[in-house]
């Protein structure tokens, strides 16, 4: 399932690696594409991977995730 999450506050590569490395740290995470210039990321996950806990991942790197959609 892809999920496509808005964030706030990236200005950089740096915070790509950040919040791309905090969203593959969650078990059921198979794939992590961050868009700094769009200020999303494409994640593909399995169906147990809940919206609040891709939110919570992104907050605790930093970040501020504005909302999450489902994409099939």
């Amino acid at each position: 399932m892809k999920k496509t999450i808005s964030i706030e506050g990236m200005t950089c590569h740096n915070c790509v690696r950040h919040v791309t490395e905090a969203l593959t740290e969650i078990g059921g995470v198979s794939d992590v594409k961050v868009d700094l210039e769009g200020k999303k990321a494409d994640v593909i996950v399995n169906p147990q991977v809940t919206d609040i806990a891709l939110k919570d991942a992104v907050s605790e790197a930093g970040y501020t995730p504005t909302a999450v959609a489902s994409a099939e």
